[in-house]
């Protein structure tokens, strides 16, 4: 059986991965300041955001996900015909209707693949199977590196499903944003008031960092650190400390608002690629979805790994 995945463009994976296998992006259109971008982690249309130097304008952007005659397109134009099966996994649906547009665009195609497959000469069923990462940015990575490597290994939708679910449900997304005021202002752009005034004024006048964690469906802090460095430090420190005690998935995801070898000279990266190499687990970075970069800002950096559950202290 050929087996496919499709993910959600705000799913932060490296492009080299998304090319090596074959993985389609159902895309993100994001308008800004009169400008249109296609985000569907294309490296050259993410430069040319961060080139446009919109990240402080930002905030006002509008984003709009593939919709469900989108995805209908997608499958019925292309997946129906390369594969006998595709795994569609989205960022958490607490946060984006990408979700439910897949489910509800999934009883369109179930219902008009078969004509599509008899055209091209093939036969045989079609199935679907869509899956939450129940995080976002560099946490849906640990779902995506799963499901792929079930392919590889041979196994079948149904157990492939159960346990990229797994996965999803112990996977941990963190993330610190460089501005406080930008989040709080793309959070009031949205109805979001959870980003006080004050809590952003004096996390910039004191250089308080906020640590978000993205878990089961669900964001929150849960904790602050002084200075973006140190910051980055702290989380690199703590993946680190994960990967040592065993992850669920042999791949960490790293993801950067920016040109990754920003990222990469912060002090504790160094230490958690040796941690990494040390214990056999791959290391994905990528720059992050001008999706998410319009959300929580330019300079923002997010890890992602599953593990079993167990409780940060900061």
């Amino acid at each position: 059986m050929r087996i496919g995945v499709a993910i959600d463009a705000a799913c932060d994976v490296p492009q080299s991965f998304i090319e090596q296998n074959g993985i389609a992006v159902m895309p993100i259109t994001v308008r800004v300041d009169g400008h249109v971008f296609k985000d569907d982690r294309d490296p050259v249309e993410i430069q040319r955001f961060l080139d446009q130097k919109l990240g402080s304008r930002g905030h006002s952007a509008e984003t709009e996900p593939s919709t469900v005659e989108d995805v209908q397109h997608l499958f019925l134009d292309r997946m129906v015909k390369e594969y006998d099966c595709v795994i569609c996994l989205t960022i958490m649906a607490t946060r984006s209707p990408i979700h439910d547009n897949v489910i509800k665009a999934s009883f369109a195609i179930l219902k008009h693949y078969r004509p599509v497959r008899e055209a091209a000469g093939i036969t045989g069923p079609f199935l679907m199977r869509v899956v939450d990462t129940r995080s976002i940015f560099a946490g849906s990575g640990p779902s995506v590196a799963e499901a792929i490597r079930m392919i590889q290994t041979g196994q079948p939708p149904q157990q492939l499903r159960e346990r990229v679910a797994h996965i999803a449900n112990n996977s941990y997304g963190y993330m610190m944003p460089r501005d406080l005021h930008y989040l709080r202002a793309r959070a009031k752009k949205k109805g979001d008031r959870s980003v006080s005034a004050l809590s952003a004024m004096l996390g910039s006048a004191l250089d308080i960092k906020p640590l978000l964690r993205a878990y089961r469906g669900e964001t929150a802090p849960v904790g602050k650190v002084r200075g973006f460095e140190h910051g980055a430090q702290t989380l690199f420190d703590y993946a680190a400390k994960r990967v040592q005690a065993g992850l669920l998935v042999p791949a960490l995801s790293l993801s950067y608002g920016g040109d990754l070898d920003d990222m990469r000279n912060l002090v504790g990266y160094h230490a958690l690629t040796r941690a990494c190499g040390d214990a056999g687990v791959e290391l994905m970075e990528s720059p992050m979805s001008i999706t998410g970069m319009v959300n929580v800002g330019e300079g923002a950096l997010t890890i992602g790994f599953a593990s079993e559950e167990h409780v940060a202290e900061f």
